[in-house]
């Protein structure tokens, strides 16, 4: 790996692209050789690390955020929670609001997780996956698989921690979660939400 010097200038621009602290910004650019992208990837690797050890917590504070999109014709209100008040004021943890609530709006999800779907509704969806594989003539050992990736797909348009980040696909709301946990140090939990739309 080709090692790049690390400049008082790269650790500001990692440090705005992701949020983290001075010394792990430093940190991460040494370990990654310099490498601006390489370091991000370090960066969030360590948040979503951190936060899978904060999700028992309980999170009782937060706020409650109100987003009007789209020529008010259509309107979210998401209630979003924390560990403490003092992380409920952060820019970060209002951001993260904001952001939800504008991926609410444009994705229209129904819940908040999959755990959330009524199982009578994941019953029936799995059978008519399962029909359809056996209609193409597919072999009992590969229609588990088939259904398996097709309620993946059935969960990501239905549910907010399932679906792709609007603004990078290549993560989803769970992970965009877990990133801002890693940089504010609390658990965070999306407790529910409710989208209008002018008409519906």
């Amino acid at each position: 790996m080709t090692t790049i010097e690390i400049t008082t200038q790269s650790i500001k621009e990692l440090r705005e692209k992701t949020g983290v602290g001075i010394m792990e910004c430093k940190t991460a650019l040494s370990k990654a050789g310099g490498d601006m992208l390489m370091a991000e990837a370090i960066i969030r690797e360590k948040c979503i690390s951190n936060a899978a050890k904060k999700a028992d917590r309980e999170t009782k504070e937060g706020i409650v955020d109100a987003y009007i999109h789209n020529g008010n014709k259509i309107g979210v209100m998401i209630e979003l929670n924390c560990e403490t008040d003092f992380v409920a004021k952060t820019e970060d943890f209002k951001n993260l609001a904001r952001e939800l609530s504008m991926q609410i709006a444009a994705l229209n999800p129904r819940y908040v997780s999959s755990e959330q779907v009524d199982a009578e509704e994941l019953e029936i969806q799995k059978k008519l996956y399962s029909e359809e594989a056996k209609k193409e003539g597919k072999k009992e050992e590969v229609i588990a698989r088939i259904v398996e990736g097709k309620m993946s797909k059935y969960f990501e348009g239905r549910c907010l921690l399932e679906q792709p980040y609007m603004r990078d696909d290549s993560k989803k709301i769970k992970d965009l979660i877990k990133e801002v946990v890693g940089k504010v140090g609390e658990n965070i939990s999306v407790r529910r939400f409710v989208r209008y739309q002018l008409g519906t």
